[in-house]
């Protein structure tokens, strides 16, 4: 399975995880994002998408390391992401860890994106669509690989 993933590269972005290794995919406070992430599954892959600047677009790939990993920041009272209503014994938010894979030769702009898919078939391309985690179909994923300069891998 595959899926794409966003982050404003100015808060993490693929050279972050590129350092780090692996790290968790924390601060998703979106049910029908966080209800992508509980489907995924270890081994799953998913696109970096570099959201919030110019250009923004499909910068790297990275492997689903761990899932149904409980979000650490919904207990942390100073984090932006804190949720006073979530407790240990029942956690509202649930995540993945993500392990680095690969930074695309070229970025795969949004204008690329347009270009080549359609909203159906890519779903940030649709209007009104903000969610961070979005899943992506195989046939699409390999041609975002294609268009990246990857071919098939």
């Amino acid at each position: 399975m595959y899926w794409l993933m966003k982050c404003e590269p100015d808060v993490y972005g693929i050279l972050d995880l590129e350092t780090d290794r692996e790290t968790v995919w924390d601060g998703v406070r979106n049910y029908q994002a966080r209800n992508f992430l509980r489907q995924m599954q270890v081994g799953d892959r998913a696109f970096f998408y570099h959201s919030n600047t110019k250009p923004p677009g499909i910068a790297g790939s990275m492997t689903i390391s761990a899932a149904q990993v409980v979000d650490p920041t919904q207990f942390d009272q100073a984090s932006p992401y804190f949720d006073p209503k979530s407790t240990q014994e029942s956690p509202r938010w649930q995540t993945v860890m993500v392990a680095f894979e690969q930074i695309f030769p070229k970025l795969l702009t949004l204008s690329a994106l347009r270009a080549s898919f359609t909203p159906e078939e890519l779903l940030i391309l649709k209007r009104g669509n903000r969610l961070s985690v979005v899943p992506v179909e195989e046939a699409v994923a390999e041609k975002i690989l294609v268009l990246s300069g990857l071919g098939n891998r």
